[in-house]
This record gives structure tokens, sequence and C-alpha cells, in this order.
């Protein structure tokens, strides 16, 4: 048999991607996303749009591919996007960015976090504060690099993290703090005290922040906050996006870090030898995206806003418990009303007992901590709204 390395095998492990043969397991989106296709259920498990993004930003991505703009771009990344970046920075947050030194371009938001992790870990005496459940992805570039994952859970139902168990997590050990707000799975956005004690704590242990704000302009309730734009924060943070949840173009993975410069710098010396660049076509397209007017930003949230309401709506109506998000594309809901205690069994039984895919919250989280999410279910709201009101006339099946 082939002999794997050691890195490659923590990082399978720590994702829940290698069975116990040594075999690569399925993952439970390919699991729930091969059930919907079997069974025809309208998949509100994965988290895709199944709309096009705006017109003017598709049209940018035509006009450069008959530009010719298809071959590689600068490692760092087309400078307009990168001024673009620093512009959008600016308009909204007010963070100074120095689009030559402290941004850089990458493929898709995971490569950033990848990358960020690789260069900024140091092996098994490191540790990451995560707050769990998390997006699988982290879990696996910790293994990559060797270091130790610390979750900091974030219970039912508002999940919120409780600030003493942050306090006790975050050591002189914590190299990272990873915050992802709005909070995929959960739909949390945090409060100002979490984020000002996730500040605090990192100044007082030497910690790095790092942020996956990827959802940032899908804050529903309140404007977004970013880490980097708090006092004292921005000279430790390194922030990552990415234009496909904004402009909803998943498939194009173009994402950005900005950090102060040696941070950025750390970063690209990995990063370089991942993709080395990518998306040319695409990366001015998503310049356009990050210009386009207020009133496209604030009606991407209205829209989702409306979404996630009527998928509430709906799932309270089939009984569920539902968790109102601040932010995210998704709504966690709890299935014990329907006497239903594991949310893995009810997923794989939703598509024929009721014609739709969601996804259990124990997909993310570890293995140690599963029981205590055991009943709760996640669902995407990131649909066209007549599927939504269709799996909601489904779901009251279950009730009936």
């Amino acid at each position: 048999m082939t002999q794997v390395s050691g890195s490659w095998r923590r990082a399978a492990a720590g994702a829940r991607l290698l069975g116990a043969d040594g075999e690569v397991a399925s993952t439970i989106f390919a699991e729930m996303s091969a059930l919907a296709a079997r069974t025809g259920a309208l998949n509100l498990g994965q988290g895709f749009p199944d709309e096009d993004g705006p017109e003017e930003v598709l049209e940018a991505a035509r006009e450069a591919i008959a530009a010719g703009r298809n071959q590689y771009p600068p490692g760092r990344g087309d400078p307009d996007l990168l001024q673009a970046i620093a512009e959008h920075q600016r308009r909204f947050y007010g963070i100074e960015v120095d689009p030559g030194s402290e941004a850089i371009v990458t493929a898709g938001a995971t490569e950033a976090l990848t990358a960020t992790l690789l260069a900024l870990l140091d092996g098994p005496d490191d540790e990451v504060v995560v707050f769990e459940p998390f997006y699988d992805a982290y879990a696996a570039a910790v293994g990559l690099a060797g270091a130790r994952l610390v979750p900091v859970r974030l219970r039912w139902p508002d999940f919120q993290p409780d600030l003493d168990e942050l306090d006790r997590a975050v050591t002189d050990r914590t190299r990272i703090i990873l915050v992802n707000d709005p909070h995929n799975p959960t739909g949390a956005v945090f409060s100002a005290g979490v984020r000002e004690r996730i500040v605090e704590l990192a100044d007082r242990h030497g910690a790095i922040i790092v942020t996956d704000e990827v959802y940032e302009h899908l804050s529903l309730d309140e404007p977004h906050v970013p880490i980097a734009s708090l006092d004292g924060a921005a000279q430790r943070t390194v922030t990552i996006s990415s234009g496909g949840k904004t402009f909803r173009t998943t498939g194009w993975k173009v994402g950005w870090v900005t950090a102060p410069q040696d941070l950025v710098t750390a970063v690209l010396t990995v990063k370089q030898y991942l993709t080395y660049s990518g998306g040319a076509p695409f990366q001015p397209a998503i310049a356009r995206g990050l210009r386009l007017s207020d009133a496209f930003f604030s009606g991407l949230a209205g829209d989702m806003r409306a979404k996630r309401d009527l998928l509430g709506t709906g799932l309270r109506a089939a009984g569920f418990d539902v968790s109102r998000p601040a932010g995210s594309y998704f709504t966690v809901a709890d299935a014990s009303p329907l006497g239903a205690d594991d949310a893995a069994q009810l997923c794989r039984e939703l598509p024929d007992r009721a014609g739709v895919v969601a996804v259990p919250l124990s997909a993310f989280v570890t293995e140690e901590h599963a029981r205590e999410y055991r009943s709760l279910v996640r669902f995407a709201a990131c649909k066209r709204r007549e599927m939504l009101e269709e799996a909601a006339a489904r779901l009251a099946t279950l009730s009936a």
C-alpha cells in the first residue's frame, strides 16, 4: 500500500474525511447532494445560490474573456481588483489598505485560509482557537499545519460563545484565533462584546486574529463590523473574504486577504506555491462588483432577509424550533419537537419523506462534541423564493 504523509492524514482526520480503513470518506454534502439527485428532492443542504449574480458583473467577465485576459494574472492579483478591494475596505469600514503591499487575491476564501494557516502556524506547539460548529476546511488546514485545534462551542439557540470558555481556551500557546462572522453554519453574528473580548485576548496572549468574512454583506439585522476595524486590532488581524457569496458567483473562486504587510508577505510566500494565480477574467469582474452602488449591497441583504423569514416561517409551521439567523445563508432548526433526536438520520430520511435535503449540524463539529448538536439541522435559504415556498409546503407534511 502506498505510504502517505502524516500531514495529509492529520488533515483528513481533522476534517473527518478519512475512513477507518484509510480510504477517503464521502462528505455529508456529497451524500446529501447524491440523495437530492436520486430522489428529485429540493437541495437546501449545500450553500450555493440557484440564481446568477448581477448582470454588470457577469458582463465584465465576458468582456475580459473577449479582450483576451485569459492567461496568468500577476501572482498578487489583478492590480485593479487589488485597488477595488482597498476602496471597498475604506468605503464600508473606514479601513485603510495599501493595495500594493497589504492585499493579495486568492483562489477563493478557502485557499486564503489554508495559505494563512500554513504560513502562520509552526507545528504541534501552536494552537488555533476556533468557534464550533465550524466550516470543515478549518480542521483540515490546521491538520496540514500540524497544529492543534481548540474549539469554543456555540450553543443553541443564539450561538454566541461563552466568554468564560473563550477566556480558558485562549492561552500563551494560542497562535491564531479563527473567527467566522457572520457565521457558517449557525447564521450567528457575534456581539460587540464577543468581538472586543477576542481582540483583548489576542493582545494579552500575542495571538493573531484570522477572520473569515465571506458573508460580510449578508449581515441581516445590522451592518457588518470587521474585527480589523476595532481599536488595537488591525496590526494583528488577517482579514479574508471573497466575491462568491456577495455576487452569487461561488464557482469563480475569487477571494482575497488584507493584513499588515509582514503578515501578507508570509501568506503570499505559501500561496504562490498553491495556485500562484487564477481566475484571470473573473478578477476584473469582481472588481466591478465591489464598485457597485450602495443600493446593490443593501438590496442583497434585504433579499436574503426576506428569504430567511420565509424559510423560518415554513420550518416553524413544519414543527421545528428555529434559531433566527442574523447573517449568512443558513438557518439552524431543532428537530426534537418532531420526535427526531438524530438529525443525521432525519436528513437521510427527509428526501423520501418530504422531498427536501438538509444537513445535520453535527457534520460541522468535532466528534467529542457531536452529541450536543445531535438534533440540530442546517437549511440553506440562498435559493429562489419559489423553491423556498415549495420546500416549506413539502416540510409541512412532517407535522400533518
